[in-house]
């Protein structure tokens, strides 16, 4: 006598429910991905706009520092 094969997973309604329900989801996330995360956003001059954020207007150390050069004579 031939030996009963064990029966497919994909049988159960259980198991078919899990998997489309996976599968929607899958494709739910890719499709959130590439409409909200499809190129990293790098705002321009970045980290002195955090810290003018942070420590308030920041100096312009090329309007408060002077080079020998510039000073007058004496």
């Amino acid at each position: 006598m031939p030996e009963p094969t064990a029966p497919s997973p994909w049988r159960l309604p259980l198991v078919r429910e899990l998997a489309v329900i996976l599968a929607i989801k899958l494709v739910l996330l890719l499709g959130i991905r590439a409409i909200w995360f499809d190129a990293p956003t790098r705002p321009e001059n970045g980290s002195a706009r955090v810290g003018e954020r942070l420590l308030g207007e920041a100096k312009r150390p090329s309007l408060s520092l002077r080079t020998t050069s510039e000073e007058a004579p004496e």
